[in-house]
């Protein structure tokens, strides 16, 4: 009797286990997984460099609906456009939704940066960034962003009759990010940082395969080769920190270092791995804003007056020489205003990744435990029943912020998972846009207003400009 009725047992696990993956794939998300490992990786891709992917997108929500599921880069992916699944994202707990970048980055960058860490693992390193990227203590640091810009203009533009933007402002963000957040100076270090970073942006986004000849294996090697670096300048700080009494926030390495205690202290594998990641979000997306900034302000002249006659009050105000301040930097409202116009036509950031840490219900669907979640900003900021006529470039929109749906403008993500860095970027822009505006005027020497994304929008031959210096107000 025990043994039939354990074989009865037995016999009802295995029919309720069928029955229940049977109603569980049913209640997949329509759509394809396509190839193994492949997916749709590469037609996303290819898209993108085509400059089609909100298309693209577009397409597949007709065809599936709001809800579809895919492979991307390697791992079973549901696409979950739209105001709502925005919030999801953003404001689901820790236990539900994970932070997840595709494999690619996750490899490439580490997985102990605050994209990959979720509950209290995320809160404490996500704390100790903001404690050296808050605005009370970016304060301090707006003069040294005035002198790194300055000192930019005389070496790359002064005397040039002919620049290009693109590459120029990458090197702008990067010698900003390596002298206040790593405190590295100008020389043989810096320079091989940026050689090896890079080698790193090329593999960011692509199908995660370890072989000699693909761009994922040479994006891998000049990671080992920067965080090296890295752990490097970590033992030299620790040095200056414990043995010559340097200051705990004259930059976020020595930030990070200084913080004691077990609750909060921060291992060496997460300084890596956040550095790693804050020289990605710092030096591609600020260095994308600023050249899409430039290139509007060429085609909408009344925009680039208004700016001008903003930041020339400014410049009147203070004396020659003078370095621009935080209060200064409060009175450049339209200019903000410009720039959030430009991140919700040209977000730097197309879209992002996250995790099912469970099994999720949405939309009517399943999400299954472990799948990627991707969601894409543009299927709201292009959305013309939140943002009127969305292909006008108005930086009227953003006169009362408040005005502006949740969740649906999200180029610096959104919720408890907002950008840490959001007020850094702030202020890079504003100081590079105060002094390119009263110092030059420009025209355009490509009237071609097409980009690709790789995956950072990217403007035609990187945006050439005739530029012509102003005479001293």
């Amino acid at each position: 009797m025990n043994t039939l009725f354990t074989i009865l047992l037995f016999l009802l696990l295995i029919f309720f286990l069928l029955t229940r993956r049977r109603r569980s794939s049913q209640r997949l998300p329509p759509g394809s997984l396509g190839i193994p490992i492949i997916g749709q990786s590469l037609t996303l891709l290819r898209a993108m460099r085509a400059n089609t992917a909100e298309k693209w997108l577009e397409e597949r929500v007709r065809k599936y609906g709001p809800i579809s599921k895919l492979s991307l880069f390697g791992t079973p992916t549901v696409l979950i456009p739209g105001q709502a699944a925005n919030k999801l994202v953003f404001t689901a707990d820790g236990g539900t939704i994970g932070n997840q970048q595709t494999k690619s980055l996750r490899m490439i960058l580490g997985d102990r940066n605050i994209l990959e860490l979720s509950g209290e693992d995320h809160k404490r390193v996500r704390d100790a960034l903001v404690s050296f990227l808050k605005p009370e203590c970016l304060k301090q640091y707006v003069g040294k962003m005035d002198g790194e810009v300055r000192n930019h203009l005389e070496m790359h533009w002064e005397g040039k009759e002919k620049v290009t933007v693109l590459p120029l402002m990458k090197v702008l963000t990067f010698d900003i990010i390596c002298t206040l957040l790593f405190g590295i100076e100008r020389g043989s270090q810096r320079d091989e940082l940026l050689k090896n970073y890079k080698r790193i942006v090329e593999g960011m986004w692509s199908i995660p395969i370890n072989l000699p000849f693909t761009r994922f294996n040479h994006s891998l090697r000049a990671s080992a080769r920067i965080q090296k670096m890295v752990k490097d300048i970590i033992g030299e700080k620790r040095v200056e920190l414990e043995q010559k009494g340097a200051s705990s926030h004259q930059d976020l390495i020595t930030c990070l270092l200084s913080i004691r205690g077990e609750d909060n202290v921060i291992s060496e594998n997460e300084i890596v791995h956040n550095i790693m990641l804050v020289m990605t979000a710092g030096h591609d997306t600020s260095s994308v804003l600023l050249t899409f900034i430039v290139r509007l302000l060429a085609d909408n002249p009344t925009i680039h007056a208004a700016v001008l006659q903003e930041q020339e009050e400014i410049a009147q105000g203070k004396v020659s020489g003078d370095l621009l301040t935080w209060e200064d930097l409060a009175k450049m409202k339209y200019t903000w205003r410009v720039a959030m116009e430009t991140l919700r036509v040209f977000s730097p950031i197309f879209g992002g990744f996250r995790k099912a840490l469970k099994d999720i219900e949405y939309g009517g669907y399943l999400i299954p435990k472990g799948w990627q979640i991707f969601w894409a900003s543009c299927m709201t900021h292009m959305d013309d029943s939140i943002f009127k006529e969305p292909a006008k470039f108005n930086p009227a929109r953003f006169e009362n912020q408040a005005s502006v749906p949740p969740y649906s403008f999200v180029p610096f993500g959104g919720g408890p998972r907002i950008c840490p860095g959001y007020e850094f970027a702030r202020i890079e822009t504003l100081v590079t846009i105060h002094y390119l505006v009263t110092r030059y005027t420009w025209k355009l020497c490509c009237s071609d207003n097409f980009f690709s994304r790789d995956p950072m929008p990217v403007p035609t031959q990187g945006l050439p400009i005739q530029i012509m210096p102003k005479k001293p107000l």
